[in-house]
This record gives C-alpha cells, structure tokens and sequence, in this order.
C-alpha cells in the first residue's frame, strides 16, 4: 500500500507493507552518507535488520522513553551527526516510536538548516499517528511538545510485523488515537473497535488512519484549522501527562483519558468508555484539578483567556469549540 502525501514543504511516499523493513535499502536508496537514530526500547532484531543493510551507518541510540524528549538528548543527536562529519547531502533515518521520530525529526531539522529525514515507526502509535505530518518536538520545562518544528519526512516505511514485538499495553495505547480518528472522521473505524476484533483489522485500521491524517494535513499543514480536530483529547491529555510525569500512563492512555474529560455526550462517552475498556485503557483517574489547570494553560492551543477544543457531537463528526478557562475549570472538577 502506497499512500502520497503532498505538502507545500515537501511530496512524499508513506509505505505500509508487512516485510518493508527488511528491503528498506532499496526502498530508501544512498543519498550520501546514512546515519540511524533509534532507542534502546526497539528491539535489537530491528536495529541489526537495518543496520545490516547499511553496515557502513552511524547511529546514535538512546534511553527509551518519554523523559528522552529533551534538549539534552537533541544536543547529543546533534554532536553525533556532527561528529559523522554528516553534510546536507546525507540521510537520517528514525528507527523507532513516536519518540524517535521527534527527536530524529527534529534534529533533520535544524541541522545546517536541514538534512533528509526518513521515518520508520515500529509502533501502533507512530504507525497510525506520528509518521505523517511532520510535527516534531521536544518537551521542555515540564510542557509536553512546547518546542518544535514542522519538518515533512522524505519518506515513510510501515512495516506492521515490527508491531509484533510491542507489549499488548504499548500496542493498545497507541490503538487509542486510531480510536480517536474514528470519532471524529470516520464511524466505520469506530465501529471495528466496538464490535470486532481489531488484531483481525490492523492494516485496515493503520491505513484508514493513515489516510484520515493525510487528507488532513494536505488542507491544514501547519495547523492553523482542520489539522486541529486531530488534537480531539490532546488538549486535557497533555496535561494530564505532564501531571504524571509523562511515564505515570502512557500518550495514547492519556489521549484516551483526555477524550472522556472533553465529550459533552452522555451516549458517545459511554461508548468510547466501553471502548477503551476493551483495550484495557484507563477512562478515569485520580488529578489534582488546580495542577492539570494550570498545566493546560502552557498549552499551544491556549490562546490567553481561551482553549479550542475538539468536541464529538456525532461520531464520525468532530468540530472545533473556543472554550473560556470558567468552562475548563467547570470540566476538570466534573
């Protein structure tokens, strides 16, 4: 399956193909020097299948995990790719989860202005979410994503067989956000969840999200209107992982939990409660109100004395609501 994702910045190529990763030389060629990002959470059969293909790569790889998003981390990618003595001419690839992909992203981005970027996520998470857009970021002072860049991948390989090495909580968490683009574009794909098995599913579910994202981000790339719908529970859900710590409950985890703190539908919140109860995710949890409150302030989306919101009204049909801090403090203590 090839999926063509055309930007103002750059047109690209996601690939979605169970046995990809182990041909990505061909699929990726050699545009001078190659230099792998990956972390220490993916695992080493991945890390050797690439690296066997290009046994002549640098790579840099570090600590799993959110509390990696940092400055600190970016800096050391960076002295890395330097020390390779790697040019505009060279190629990073991001071997990894949504985390990778940030900071490899992120590093192709700023690196003597840009270098090329390609992107192959080994997660349900970044398969279904990350890989497309070009969102890249690091978390700083304690705000999730509050510094970044806009840097479109030169392509993108999706390989569902790397899934296979995820615990079912890690591949679950990141199933929250495909149930996220049901909600708000897509009934059928909801539906997968509430009634089928979704294993039975899994390329259908990744391409739909897939597609969804791409159509998104083709009217909307750098977010200044539709792309925004894709935030449906992100606003509550970031703070509610910065509250955490951000290893208390995982992305997808608080994406879900952001979901039913915004929903203002009785049924819809029952349904995706249920939902997420057969994806062993969390629908509640215990948060001081006045802490999650502040912390939603620091967020993009905040824009002084207000909040855009995403709301589901009908599934398949999410819009966009300015909400003002009363209705947001009103929602925390609910």
């Amino acid at each position: 399956m090839k999926i063509d994702v055309h930007t103002k910045d750059r047109d690209y190529s996601v690939y979605l193909e169970r046995g990809i990763l182990a041909r990505a030389d061909a699929m990726i060629g050699r545009h001078g020097h190659v230099f792998i990002v990956s972390d220490d959470g993916v695992p080493l059969k991945w890390r050797k299948m690439l690296q066997d293909q290009y046994p002549e790569a640098g790579i840099f790889v570090f600590p799993n995990g959110e509390a990696s998003k940092n400055f600190d981390t970016l800096q050391e990618i960076l002295k890395a790719m330097q020390e390779a003595h790697l040019s505009r001419q060279d190629t990073i690839i991001a071997l990894g989860g949504g985390v990778v992909g940030d900071m490899a992203g992120f590093a192709s981005a700023i690196y003597m202005r840009g270098i090329r970027y390609i992107n192959i996520p080994t997660t349900s998470l970044s398969q279904i979410d990350s890989s497309i857009g070009g969102k890249t970021a690091v978390d700083f002072n304690g705000v999730k994503n509050s510094v970044g860049a806009f840097w479109q991948p030169d392509m993108v390989l999706a390989d569902p067989d790397t899934l296979s090495t995820l615990s079912r909580r890690h591949y679950h968490n990141g199933l929250a956000e495909a149930v996220k683009e049901g909600l708000i574009k897509d009934e059928a794909l909801f539906n997968i969840f509430e009634k089928d098995d979704w294993d039975d599913h899994l390329e259908e579910i990744i391409e739909r999200c897939l597609i969804i994202k791409r159509d998104v981000v083709e009217h909307d790339e750098k977010e200044s209107g539709e792309r925004k719908l894709l935030n449906f529970g992100h606003t509550f859900g970031h703070a509610y992982e910065s509250y955490f710590g951000m290893n208390g409950y995982y992305h997808g985890e608080c994406v879900g939990l952001g979901m039913m703190t915004v929903l203002n539908n009785p049924e819809i919140r029952q349904r995706l409660q249920r939902v997420l109860e057969r994806l062993e995710l969390p629908s509640a949890c215990q948060a001081d109100p006045q802490k999650v409150y502040q912390l939603m302030l620091q967020d993009k989306k905040a824009d002084h004395d207000h909040i855009t919101m995403v709301q589901v009204d009908q599934i398949g049909c999410g819009h966009l609501e300015d909400w003002n801090l009363s209705q947001v403090k009103e929602r925390l203590v609910l």
